[in-house]
Order: structure tokens, then sequence, then C-alpha cells
């Protein structure tokens, strides 16, 4: 069963609404994003609506000023900082049936905006990867970007992601889980799983949110002297928390995009080891602007190998549009799957456009590709 079809005129550009910022601690990144997707999005083909959430998850009409969303002299940019008023909301519909937002302000009649025939997510992490946002607009019938409510879901939480690679036959390494409920009832036995989990595997250990990104309250610990300030670190951004072993290689990437045709994987990339960092870090990754090399100096059989597992996890996780699917190349030769995310990152430096980039599809085309795949897409069961 789909949604409602757009009443859009065939004399109108289709509009697309993108959404951004969010209540995760990924914020200041989906920010960054946006403002790339906005300075790059074809204004002679699509009308644009930068909406943004803040922090405290309202949401609000902002300033369509790309220059104003990048990192500044290392200063993180805020929704809040682009709204234009403090206090005005933006409603989406609950009718499936229309299209129509509505802008509203304190004290003044509730203005209608106009139709959204689709809305591009730049949203990181929780409350916007994860299925929620993708809930409600199945439940506004307006199509979006990117991967559906499932494949989010399953895309964000890094124990189910795992669990799922594995029942499709997909090489994982080695990992344990701590849920909220079992720091709750016996901290020193959670503390003891994570203790026995290195006696087998060895330290280094990766301390995680079990459901965040962009390496936000990630700790590598070296030995059992860090493992309770690690933990906390990551309780911070996630009561669940997952750990894993370290896994000795070359980090490989691949982006996967869907076509008309289906999905494609692109060149990979290789994340080089960053010198002034313990592992590709945030500071790595956005601030100090390591970059990697595209394509990876990989042979033409290990290229064809990551591309095809690629494909493969997109498939798994039954997920639209978009993958970034990030592989350990081990040392004994074997590809190993660590994650995907759903909605990687584009600022100007993210891998996921540069790897497609190199493979021949430009910025402004693969902007283009994901939104003609949501317009193509009903909501509902599909």
């Amino acid at each position: 069963m789909s949604s409602e079809t757009s009443t859009q005129s065939p004399d109108r550009k289709p509009r697309v609404a993108v959404v951004f910022g969010g209540r995760s601690s990924e914020h200041a990144i989906s920010v960054v994003t946006a403002g790339a997707v906005l300075a790059a999005i074809d204004r002679t083909k699509y009308d644009v609506l930068p909406i943004g959430i803040t922090t405290d998850g309202r949401w609000a009409l902002t300033a369509d000023d790309p220059e104003r969303m990048a990192i500044a002299e290392r200063a993180l940019p805020n929704v809040e900082q682009l709204a234009q008023s403090p206090d005005g909301t933006v409603v989406l519909p609950v009718d499936p049936s229309s299209r129509e937002i509505v802008y509203s302000e304190p004290g003044t009649v509730p203005k209608a905006l106009g139709e959204v025939d689709v809305v591009f997510p730049v949203l990181h992490g929780p409350y916007g990867e994860d299925g929620t946002l993708q809930g409600m607009l199945e439940l506004s019938g307006i199509p979006y970007v990117g991967a559906g409510v499932l494949a989010s879901a399953v895309g964000q939480d890094k124990e189910y992601m795992k669990r799922v690679f594995v029942s499709f036959g997909l090489p994982v390494g080695p990992y344990e889980v701590i849920r909220p409920r079992e720091w709750q009832a016996d901290p020193a036995a959670a503390r003891k799983k994570i203790v026995d989990f290195a006696g087998e595997h060895g330290w280094p250990l990766f301390v995680k949110p079990a459901r965040g990104g962009s390496s936000v309250g990630i700790t590598k610990v070296d030995d059992l002297s860090g493992l309770d300030e690690a933990v906390a670190e990551a309780r911070r951004h996630d009561p669940k928390v997952i750990v894993e072993a370290l896994l000795r290689g070359r980090e490989i990437e691949c982006g996967v995009l869907e076509f008309e045709d289906g999905p494609r994987a692109s060149v990979p990339a290789e994340i080089p080891p960053v010198t002034a960092h313990d592992f590709y870090d945030f500071e790595a990754k956005y601030i100090d602007s390591a970059t990697g090399l595209v394509p990876a100096p990989l042979t033409p059989e290990e290229t064809a190998e990551v591309q095809e597992l690629a494909i493969r996890a997109f498939d798994a996780t039954s997920c639209e549009g978009l993958v970034r699917a990030d592989f350990f190349l081990t040392e004994d030769g074997g590809f190993v799957i660590n994650e995907i995310n759903t909605m990687p990152g584009f600022t100007p430096i993210s891998m996921y456009p540069r790897m497609w980039q190199e493979t021949g599809v430009s910025y402004p085309e693969l902007i283009d590709t994901l939104v003609q795949a949501a317009l193509r897409r009903s909501t509902g069961l599909r």
C-alpha cells in the first residue's frame, strides 16, 4: 500500500526540503553536510527549502546560506545560528493526502509554505538517521532520500547491523555488547565481560556508543586502566555500548548508490594511518581534514571483492538510495565489514562523494541521482 501521489503541477520544479541538524551529538556535522548539499543542488531543476532541527528538537526555517554552515576556524556551526526566528516552528503534515508545510510563530497566524515533493534528510545519528524521522515521513506520505525505517534502524545500531551481516554470510570482526540493564544491575559483572573479551582477543579495544556515528564517543583503550573512563564516555552518548577487537590491517571504504537499474558500487577508498591521532576519530575526519586515498591501491581482484561485499551489505539490510560500507582488509588478505552508514557525510572532504567523483559521478550528479531515486519511490510498503 502506498501513499497518495504528489499533486505537483507539471509546470513547476520539484520542491526538495533539505532537513538537517537534529538532537544527536552529530548535529554540527549534519549542518556542514547540509551546507554542501545546498551549495551543489541544481537550482534550475529543483526548488529548495532548508529546514533545520535544533538540538532541542524544534523544526526551524533557516537561512539558505551554505557559507555560514561550514566549519570556520575549528568552530562548529549549529541550527540556532541559522534559524530565521528564535521560536518559529515548521510543521509537516500528518495527513498523507497533503504535503503542505506550515510555519508558525507565537502570536501570529500559521502560514502555509506550499507543498514539498521530497525530503532530503541529511541528519546523522539518533533522531534522524535511525528510522525515527523516516517513520514520520512515512506517516506523512512524503518521499525521502535514503534508507527506509528498518534499514535506517539497523544501520544505526551496530549490534543488530552485525547480526544481520552474519545472518547473510558477511564476515564481521569480534565484538561484545553491554546493554543498559547490565550496567544498572551489576556494573562489576559488565566490566568483567569486557575484560574477558580482552583476554580472548587482546588489547587494545575500541569502546563505542552502539548507536552513534562520526566517531563521536569512541575511545581506543590500551589496557584495563582506561576502561572505566572509555565506558563512561560511550555511555554519555548512548546507554548501550559495543566493544570491538582491534583488527590489524587496512581501512577500506566503498560507496553504494541506487540507480534506476539497481545499486552500483563506487571505486573504493583507503583511510591511511593517521599519525597525529590514535585512530580515524572526529578531529581527524572533520577538523584536521585527514584525507583518504581515492581510489584505494588495491588489486583488481580486491577491488571487485570489496565492491561485491558492499552491495551485499546494501541488500542484506534492505537499504535504499545510498550506503557507505566500511571494511578492514586484514593482514591475512581477507575483508571484514565493520559497519555501514545509511546517510554518510557529504561535507567537502567526506569520502562518499569523493569516491563517486572518482567513479565518474560529480557531486551535483550524485545529489540529483539520490533525489530522483526518492521521487521514483512511494512511501508505505515497497
